[in-house]
C-alpha cells in the first residue's frame, strides 16, 4: 500500500500538464520576457512518503517540496481530517511547505491532509490544484471513501467551501458538541470526497462553518443533513476520478465524477425565543422583533390606552409585531408596552414572562415639538401611502395601494378608474377592492374587465379619500398604466397537469437571484407569464407542504428537510430559452417532477 501510494507524486507530475494549459516553467523571479507562466506548482518530494503508518502521536511534521517557490494564500484551506481543535500549523522553508500539529494525534487513526485553494506560486499566483495526503498513527490505512454534492436548498446551485462532516456518533447532539470522525471542504462544484475512512455506519452533515471550528452553531451557520445512516461502498484509490484534482473550469471532468449523496443546505430558523429588538417608529407606532418565529403572546397592552385603541399586526412568520395607537390623545414621550409572552429558559422550555418595553420618542420624530416645528415636512401631516402598478404585471397583481399607517376612514367609492381607448375616448370602468389578509395596510384594486392592448388605464385617488390613525387625510394622485406594446416581448404559458400538491411556481432570470413572477397553485391549469423579455429563464417549483404560501426552511433536530424545490428540466437543461416575439407553451406533469 505504501509503495503504491508513493506513486502519487509521479502521477501528480504527469497528470497536471493534462489539466492545465502549458507554458514556460516558473522561476524564483518573474521572467522579463516571453510567455507568461501559467503552470501551477508541482510537488516533487514528500517526507515521509504518502501512506506512512506508525506516525507518532506527538511531534510529527510533514515536508512537501515543490518545483518552485510557493506562498500560502488561504491557511484555513490546509485542512486536517479528522480535524483538531486547532488547525494545522504551516510554514514555508525554501521551496518546501512544512506542516505540523499543535495537538497530539489520536492513536490508530487514519488522517488526511488536504490542500485545496490553499497554495499558489510566489511569482504569478498560479493556484496549486490541490492534493490529499494520507497517513496513519496505526498500522494500516483505512480504505473506504464517500462522495457527494452540497447544493443551496432554494437555487440548487453548488455551494463552494462548505464543510462536510462525517460522524460515528449517531446522536442528534453530536454535530453541536463533538468534532467529526472525518471532514472535508467542497470545491467549486459543491463536490466532496471523504477518502480513507473506515467501513462502518455514519451520519453525514454539511455546514457553512463561519468560525472554522467544525461544530454547528445554529444561530449563525447553515446546515444540511442526510436523515439516515450511511455506510461507504466505494474504495479509495489515488487514481479514481473522484480523488483526482481538476481545473474547476474543466466542466466535463468535474461533472463526470460520481456523487453518491446530495445534501441541500439551509439556514434554520432560531429556536430560542426572546425579544431582540424594540423600536419606536413614530409618535403612535412601534415594532417588536422576536428571535424565533411563532412568537406566543398571551397578552399585550400599552399604558394609558384601552385595548381597542391598540392595533397590532404580526408578519407571516410571527416573529415581528407592528403596533399602532388609534387615539386622538397626545402621544406619550415614552411609550410603555407590557408584553406577556413565552420565553425560552436555560433548559430550553417556553415559560411565561412579562417584559416592560419602554420606548422614548426621539426628538426628530416629534411632529409638533418646538425644535422641529419649523422643519415639518408635508408628509409629516399627510396620510402617506404608495400607489403603483406595473405594465407587465397589472393583469395579475392589479393596482397596489399600501398606507404607512392603518386607515380609519376610507372612501373607495370615490376612486375613479378610467379606460382610454385608442381614439382617446374615456369611459368609466369598474374595479374590485381586496384587503390583504396578511397586511392590514395594503389593498389591491383590480380591474373587473379584461385589459386591452393599446388602451390606457387611469386610477385616480381623490383628495381626502382616506384618513389614517393620526387624523391625517390623504392627497390625491393618479396612476396611469398601459399594457406593453414592445413587439419583441413574448408570452410563456405553463400547462400544468398532475398537480397533486400545493405549489409555489416562480419565474426566475438565468442567474436565479430574484423572483420575476410568481403563482400559488393546487390544481391543474394554465399559468400565463405575458410580456417576457427575450432571454434565458428558470421555472422553480416549490412544494408548499404546510400551505402557508411561503418557502419554509428545515429543522435538524426535528429531522425535517426544507420544502422540496425542483427546476423544470427540458431535454436535460434546467433553463428555458424565450425567443423574441413568440408564444412558448410548455406542458408540465407536476407529479413526475418530484419523483
Amino acid at each position: 500500500m505504501k509503495r503504491f501510494l508513493s506513486l502519487v507524486i509521479v502521477v501528480c507530475a504527469i497528470l497536471a500538464p493534462l489539466f492545465f494549459a502549458p507554458s514556460c516553467a516558473n522561476t524564483t523571479q518573474a521572467p522579463s520576457g516571453g510567455k507568461k507562466d501559467t503552470i501551477p506548482p508541482l510537488i516533487i518530494d514528500i517526507k515521509p512518503l504518502p501512506g506512512a503508518v506508525g506516525v507518532p502521536l506527538s511531534g510529527a511534521s510533514f515536508v512537501f517540496t515543490f518545483n518552485e517557490y510557493v506562498t500560502i494564500k488561504t491557511p484555513s484551506n490546509i485542512f486536517l481530517s479528522p480535524p483538531q481543535r486547532r488547525p494545522p500549523k504551516a510554514r514555508l522553508r525554501g521551496k518546501s511547505l512544512v506542516v505540523s500539529f499543535e495537538e497530539a494525534l489520536e492513536p490508530s487513526t487514519t488522517y488526511t491532509l488536504s490542500f485545496t485553494d490553499a497554495l499558489a506560486d510566489a511569482n504569478e499566483g498560479n493556484m496549486f490544484p490541490g492534493y490529499t495526503y494520507v497517513f496513519s498513527t496505526g498500522s494500516q490505512i483505512d480504505s473506504m471513501m464517500m462522495t457527494g454534492t452540497v447544493l443551496d436548498c432554494n437555487t440548487l446551485a453548488p455551494v463552494k467551501g462548505a464543510t462536510v462532516l462525517l460522524h460515528k456518533d449517531h446522536g442528534d447532539s453530536a454535530l453541536f458538541n463533538h468534532r467529526p470522525y472525518a471532514a472535508v471542504k467542497t470545491d467549486d462544484w459543491g463536490f466532496f470526497v471523504l477518502p480513507f475512512i473506515q467501513d462502518t455506519l455514519y451520519r453525514l452533515y454539511a455546514i457553512k462553518d463561519a468560525n472554522n471550528d467544525n461544530l454547528y452553531d445554529p444561530e449563525t451557520e447553515s446546515v444540511a443533513f442526510i436523515d439516515s445512516l450511511l455506510r461507504p461502498v466505494l474504495f479509495a484509490n489515488d487514481t479514481v476520478p473522484e480523488m483526482l484534482k481538476y481545473d474547476m473550469l474543466d466542466t466535463l471532468r468535474c461533472q463526470a465524477r460520481r456523487s453518491e449523496h446530495e445534501l441541500k443546505i439551509f439556514r434554520e430558523k432560531p429556536s430560542k425565543q426572546f425579544l431582540v429588538n424594540k423600536v419606536r417608529t413614530s409618535e403612535r407606532s412601534a415594532y417588536l422583533t422576536f428571535m424565533a418565529p411563532g412568537a406566543w403572546i398571551d397578552s399585550l397592552w400599552v399604558r394609558g390606552f384601552r385595548d381597542d385603541q391598540v392595533i397590532t399586526q404580526f408578519n407571516l412568520q410571527q416573529d415581528s409585531l407592528e403596533l399602532w395607537i388609534n387615539s386622538r390623545r397626545a402621544a406619550p414621550d415614552t411609550m410603555r408596552i407590557y408584553v406577556n409572552y413565552r420565553q425560552t429558559d436555560s433548559l430550553g422550555r417556553l415559560i411565561p414572562v412579562q417584559e416592560v418595553v419602554q420606548l422614548p420618542l426621539p426628538a426628530d420624530k416629534r411632529t409638533y415639538s418646538k425644535t422641529t416645528r419649523r422643519n415639518i415636512r408635508h408628509e409629516d401631516t399627510t396620510c402617506v401611502y404608495s400607489f403603483k402598478a406595473s405594465p407587465e404585471t397589472v393583469e395579475q397583481k392589479g393596482f397596489e395601494l399600501e398606507f404607512k399607517n392603518p386607515i380609519i376612514t376610507e372612501h373607495f367609492d370615490e376612486v375613479v378608474f378610467l379606460s382610454i381607448n385608442t381614439r382617446q375616448r374615456e369611459s368609466r370602468a369598474e374595479f374590485t377592492v381586496e384587503h390583504d389578509s396578511l397586511n392590514l395596510r395594503r389593498y389591491i384594486l383590480r380591474p373587473k374587465e379584461k385589459l386591452q392592448p393599446g388602451f390606457q388605464y387611469s386610477m385616480k385617488l381623490p383628495h381626502r379619500a382616506f384618513r389614517d390613525i393620526n387624523g391625517f387625510w390623504s392627497d390625491s394622485t393618479v396612476v396611469k398604466v398601459s399594457l406593453p406594446t414592445d413587439e419583441t416581448l413574448s408570452q410563456l404559458e405553463l400547462e400544468l397537469s398532475g398537480v397533486d400538491r400545493r405549489l409555489i411556481v416562480d419565474l426566475l432570470p438565468e442567474k436565479r437571484d430574484r423572483v420575476l413572477r410568481s403563482y400559488i397553485v393546487d390544481s391543474d391549469g394554465t399559468l400565463s407569464f405575458p410580456y417576457v423579455k427575450p432571454g434565458r429563464y428558470s421555472i422553480r417549483f416549490t412544494e408548499d407542504r404546510n400551505r402557508n404560501s411561503i418557502v419554509d426552511t428545515g429543522s435538524l433536530l426535528e429531522h425535517r428537510q426544507p420544502e422540496a424545490v425542483v427546476f423544470l428540466d427540458i431535454s436535460g437543461s434546467q433553463y428555458i430559452d424565450i425567443p423574441a416575439s413568440s408564444e412558448v407553451v410548455q406542458a408540465v406533469t407536476v407529479a413526475s417532477l418530484f419523483e
